[in-house]
C-alpha cells in the first residue's frame, strides 16, 4: 500500500506542476482563453490533445509586454535565464497531457479545440 501512495504522490505533484494543462483541462474554457489574450498570445486556438504543451508555447508566442522602468534599470535586467522553468514546465505538462489523454480525445471530438477571444 505504501508504493501505491508514493505514486499517487508522484503523480499529483506531476499534475499540479503542469499548469498548462490544470488551466486547459481542469479549468473552464474561458480561463484559458482570457489567460492567452492577457499574455498577448498571436494563437487563434488550443487543441485539447496536449492542450497543455500547446498552451505553454501560446503563452511563449506572445508580444512582448512594454518594459518598465524601476530606478533606471528595467524589470527584464532582474528576471534571468527562465529557459530551466519552461523547460520543467513543458515536461510535465507533456507528463500530465499523457496521463489525461483518453479523456482530451474525447473533449477534442466532442467540443473542439479551445478558441482564443480577442
Amino acid at each position: 500500500m505504501n508504493r501505491v501512495s508514493n505514486i499517487l504522490l508522484v503523480l499529483t505533484l506531476v499534475l499540479l506542476t503542469g499548469c498548462g494543462t490544470i488551466n486547459t483541462v481542469f479549468r473552464p474554457d474561458a480561463v484559458a482563453s482570457q489567460n492567452l489574450k492577457e499574455s498577448r498570445s498571436n494563437c487563434e486556438s488550443v487543441p485539447r490533445i496536449y492542450s497543455g504543451v500547446i498552451y505553454g508555447f501560446c503563452t511563449l508566442n506572445g508580444e512582448p509586454k512594454p518594459e518598465k522602468s524601476l530606478n533606471d534599470q528595467t524589470l527584464s535586467d532582474h528576471t534571468g535565464n527562465a529557459f530551466p522553468i519552461i523547460a520543467i514546465e513543458a515536461i510535465a505538462s507533456g507528463v500530465a497531457d499523457t496521463l489525461v489523454l483518453p479523456y482530451t480525445i474525447y473533449r477534442q471530438s466532442k467540443d473542439g479545440s479551445i478558441e482564443i477571444y480577442r
